[in-house]
């Protein structure tokens, strides 16, 4: 079509602007909008066509399926694969590992664990508590002072009661969030912060940002913190740190049966240490052991 000479003015269908046209066929004002319009047209299709199968596609191919891979578990409870394979970590969630690279989990399966979770969850309402501790024993204890036990009790909302002028606080949350603090038995000789001052010719206040610097365990003995003695010789560079050993991945998922994807899954989720030697990925052999030790309760 050829341009016309009568100007025929019309508003831009992208910015809304008022522009002369010499053609009735056009719609934009200039190149840009043009080019802008049909950038956001496809766009759309794209959304549009990806949400459809997003909604239907998924679904229907697994609404009859008796076995489904961790992905399609995902899809059917509206979870992350990430979630999936956490649930079978935990042991929440039953699946059978055919082979390294391979994990089912059968339908059946799934329906136990949330009929599991739904009866845990009333027993857990049901159950009262019974047995508490008072303020004093828990100071006395655990070796904390009163100010940082109130401090603790903000975060972590331990259950409590209020009677004739003391306050009774539930045995089972205390002893369970102390336990998880304890010092690692490993540890057998200790710096008091005095200690330290005199060798290291520290201040108190270098003393404390030192050790929070560089996590230095400690245990607290009534009012007295103590220092792990090979960590703060460590990182003050008078004794050599331990040489650390590592799985590859081929080792670690067959000692611990395991597929590669569970593998890097737990590796990112519980920070576990690697190191890259060549193209080689190495993981902590330590943090690993520990992870897959079987569960233990301390009497």
């Amino acid at each position: 079509m050829t341009a016309s000479k009568i100007e025929i003015h019309k508003v831009c269908e992208y910015c809304g602007k008022t522009f002369v046209a010499w053609k009735s066929t056009t719609r934009f004002c200039s190149k840009t909008c043009n080019s802008r319009a049909y950038k956001q047209f496809r766009r759309e299709q794209r959304i549009a066509a990806i949400e459809n199968e997003t909604n239907t596609r998924p679904i229907e191919k697994i609404r009859d399926k008796t076995i489904l891979s961790p992905k399609e578990v995902a899809v059917l409870l509206g979870l992350s694969t990430r979630n999936v394979y956490y649930l079978i970590d935990k042991g929440l969630l039953k699946a059978s590992h055919i082979s390294t690279r391979i994990t089912l989990i059968k339908r059946k399966d799934i329906d136990v664990m949330l009929d599991d979770n739904h009866e845990k969850r009333k027993r857990k309402s049901s159950q009262p508590i019974t047995e508490f501790y008072t303020t004093s024993e828990i100071l006395q204890k655990y070796g904390i002072s009163e100010s940082g036990l109130y401090k603790i009790a903000k975060s972590e909302t331990f259950p409590k009661v209020f009677q004739r002028g003391k306050s009774y606080w539930s045995k089972k949350h205390i002893d369970s969030y102390f336990g998880k603090k304890a010092v690692d038995a490993s540890i057998t000789e200790w710096y008091s912060v005095a200690a330290m001052k005199e060798k290291f010719n520290m201040t108190t206040t270098a003393v404390y940002t030192f050790v929070s610097n560089f996590k230095i365990p400690k245990k607290r003995i009534k009012k007295e913190v103590l220092y792990s003695r090979r960590h703060v010789d460590i990182a003050k560079g008078i004794a050599e740190p331990d040489t650390p050993q590592y799985y590859t991945i081929k080792e670690a998922m067959a000692k611990f049966h395991v597929t590669r994807d569970q593998l890097y899954h737990y590796a990112k989720t519980y920070n576990i240490p690697k190191v890259q030697e060549g193209k080689y990925v190495k993981l902590s052999k330590k943090e690993l052991d520990e992870l897959f030790a079987p569960p233990t309760i301390k009497g």
